[in-house]
């Protein structure tokens, strides 16, 4: 069965992609849910002019996003932690403490865009890489001291 994808959908494709799926997973999942509609002539029409439409869309946002990214790249941000005798962290920073500090900066940026693979568990100087669009990405430099 081909359908048109109303939205982005992990593993499958993006906005207007006409994709090949099972017959059961698109009428039982995909028509129900309102994320795809089955593709007809006419319906194939509008794929390609969603395609276009998000393209200059997609086109803006990452000019937008490279002069965050320059703004992010200048920026040192501190994040004061307790500690024990042994300079043992209590707790980690996570995504979620990154991504306040930001904000108290000014910067609004979503945690979920923050990329880190572990939480940091020790005090020092970190480059904490910041996924803003697909092709955009910065870094900033975070200091994790003690209290």
């Amino acid at each position: 069965m081909k359908v048109v994808l109303k939205q982005d959908i992990d593993k499958l494709g993006s906005t207007g992609d006409i994709v090949k799926v099972a017959e059961g997973y698109g009428r039982n999942y995909l028509l129900p849910h309102g994320l795809a509609l089955k593709a007809t002539l006419g319906v194939e029409k509008v794929s390609e002019q969603i395609k276009k439409v998000k393209g200059r869309k997609i086109q803006e946002e990452k000019t937008g996003f490279e002069e965050t990214a320059k703004k992010l790249s200048k920026l040192s941000l501190t994040i004061p932690v307790q500690v024990g005798e042994d300079k043992k962290m209590y707790g980690s920073v996570t995504s979620i403490d990154i991504a306040s500090m930001l904000k108290q900066e000014g910067i609004e940026i979503d945690k979920k865009k923050i990329v880190l693979k572990d939480p940091i568990k020790k005090l020092g100087v970190f480059n904490i890489q910041i996924k803003l669009h697909p092709e955009v990405t910065a870094e900033v430099k975070t200091w994790v001291v003690k209290a």
